[in-house]
């Protein structure tokens, strides 16, 4: 088993824009965006030494929920492929695909192509789902997709393995001599468990390489990782295990233009000070989200991040190093 990103470092990741477009958080240029746009982003994100570019899932969108959410959610192994040709280095993870509506062997015919095609850059990130419609609209079952979803991930553990005859037998799947090639590039495919339930947490802990939750503010993530580490000690799971957290809106500089008042703004100094607090409360890789107001200002933003904020994430003494308020001056309080 191995790590995703090397340990001791702040590993930085990057959902992507267009891809999907709730109201909640997609820019307004989003709306008329299309490929070349969602090309020109990944491959600045390349250039500049992320870690990751993510991707959401979603089949079908209710239309009670099509206000907040919107409709627009392209199909995550589909987009991820179409990036990895056009990408170098960039991991490639699904944030996250909710793998209870399909059957794990169509699953992981998907994205073991995906990281044959790729080299070997898949992240796996997987969740329970939280749409009824959609569930039932495939035939899936949506009352009990938290135990479907654990049953999955094991069926996916055996089915993206190296065996070209992977074989599982559990309540609701099993498989054998039935063969699928061409297998993952990877030996272990990474599989990080996105949520932040209860549920989210023990299923990240004892069946993940990694939690990818959702939203959580920075109070909130050092009882998490404790009660990880709790669950993983208690099922006597050992192993790498990577820890992450989505950042506040950032923007580097002084945007001149309202960023609204939780967005984390100025110079690079400052906003890496702020960003490292996140390796103190036990967090291994970030998820950042710049504000635009066009394609041309996200490259931008992911370039000026990229040479001048990243350099700066790791240059403390460790985990547990106190950070100095001091050093924040100029930079937005995403609590005022």
């Amino acid at each position: 088993m191995a790590r995703v990103f090397p340990e001791g470092r702040l590993a930085y990741g990057m959902q992507l824009p267009v891809q999907s477009q709730s109201s909640i958080y997609a820019e307004p240029w989003e709306a008329s965006a299309g490929a070349a746009d969602l090309a020109a982003v990944a491959r600045a994100a390349d250039r500049a030494g992320f870690g990751y570019l993510a991707t959401c899932d979603h089949v079908a969108i209710p239309r009670r929920l099509a206000g907040p959410m919107g409709t627009v959610w392209y199909d995550p192994v589909a987009t991820l492929a179409f990036l990895a040709g056009i990408t170098e280095r960039v991991r490639l993870l699904s944030h996250v695909a909710i793998v209870g509506l399909r059957h794990p062997l169509a699953t992981a015919k998907q994205y073991a192509t995906l990281d044959h095609l790729s080299g070997g850059r898949l992240v796996l990130g997987v969740g329970a789902g939280h749409v009824r419609e959609e569930f039932e609209a495939l035939g899936a079952d949506f009352e009990g997709r938290g135990p479907v979803l654990d049953e999955t991930l094991d069926a996916l553990r055996a089915a993206l393995g190296p065996e070209e005859f992977p074989e599982f037998e559990g309540e609701r799947f099993s498989f054998r001599d039935l063969g699928q090639l061409p297998r993952p590039a990877q030996r272990r495919i990474p599989v990080w468990v996105g949520g932040s339930s209860p549920a989210a947490v023990r299923r990240a802990a004892v069946r993940g390489d990694g939690w990818l939750p959702q939203g959580d503010p920075r109070d909130r993530i050092p009882a998490q990782v404790a009660r990880i580490r709790e669950l993983r000690e208690a099922a006597g799971v050992e192993g790498p295990f990577e820890v992450g957290a989505i950042t506040e809106p950032l923007y580097v500089g002084e945007p001149g233009w309202d960023t609204g008042r939780r967005t984390l703004t100025g110079k690079a100094e400052a906003l890496a000070e702020s960003l490292r607090e996140y390796r103190v409360l036990g967090v291994d890789q970030i998820q950042v989200r710049f504000r635009s107001r066009d394609r041309a200002e996200l490259v931008d933003q992911i370039t000026a991040f990229g040479a001048e904020v990243a350099p700066l994430l790791d240059d403390r003494s460790g985990p547990g190093a106190p950070v100095d308020p001091a050093r924040t001056a100029g930079l937005t309080d995403p609590t005022d």
